[in-house]
């Protein structure tokens, strides 16, 4: 039980590693510091994309417009460090000391 617990973690801690990157990329595509017309930058920009939309686009669905201001990763990190530390940190606490599993 503790070990899919820590893979749990672990795939929690890689999708906030991820979204890090894409709106790191989505800004210096923004200010026009990468230009997609660089077919590395493009492919990179497009498989971040394709990664992170699946888990976006349901929080941008619930939110209000905010003009050109997208704070759904915002929303997704807050998410996913509430799963971590009231969900995922007790259960492996309890996994450790043999509670569980």
């Amino acid at each position: 039980m503790f070990g899919l617990l820590q893979f749990i973690d672990l795939v929690l801690g890689l999708v906030i590693f991820i979204m890090i990157a894409q709106v790191i990329v989505s800004w210096l595509l923004a200010f026009n510091i990468l230009n997609m017309s660089n077919r590395f930058v493009a492919t990179i920009a497009n498989a971040l994309y394709q990664i992170t939309d699946p888990l976006l686009r349901p929080i941008r669905n619930l939110l209000p417009n905010f003009g050109g201001l997208d704070i759904s990763p915002i929303i997704l990190f807050l998410i996913i460090y509430f799963i971590r530390l009231v969900i995922l940190y007790p259960l492996m606490q309890q996994a450790a000391m043999g509670q569980i599993g």
